[in-house]
Formats: structure tokens, sequence, C-alpha cells
């Protein structure tokens, strides 16, 4: 494990004293638990992207669209 410092204004830190409390928590371990909740969140969020943008089409034509005439003459 790493040690960071941070920076943050007094009511920030104040709150996040107080959040940490309530839950029985170091401000240090509930900052470490909400980042690597965001890390996993972002990264769910990425492979999600890349799954989506490398689907292809069931059924994709290689040749061009068939022109709406054709598809609707009676």
């Amino acid at each position: 494990m790493k040690n960071v410092t941070i920076t943050m204004d007094d009511a920030v830190a104040e709150w996040v004293r107080v959040e940490a409390a309530k839950r029985g928590s170091s401000v240090s371990r509930l900052l470490g638990e909400w980042l690597a909740e965001k890390m996993r969140q972002e990264d769910a969020y990425a492979q999600a992207m890349r799954e989506a943008l490398g689907f292809e089409s069931w059924g994709a034509s290689s040749g061009p669209y068939v022109p709406r005439e054709t598809l609707f003459r009676r």
C-alpha cells in the first residue's frame, strides 16, 4: 500500500471525517474504498464500450444497401 497526502477544503475534510465515523472507518480507508469502487466502475465502462464498438451486426451486408424503392415496390 502507498501513503498519499491529499489537500482539501476544511468543509470537505470535516464532512469526510463525519462520514468515516458513521461507517466506523478511517478517512484513509473510506477514501481508498471510494477510489477503488470508482476504478472498478471506470474499468467496467471501458470494457463495455470496447465490446459495444467491436460488435458486428448479424446479417451485415457485404454489398450496397437495397434501394428503398425496391424494398417497398408493390
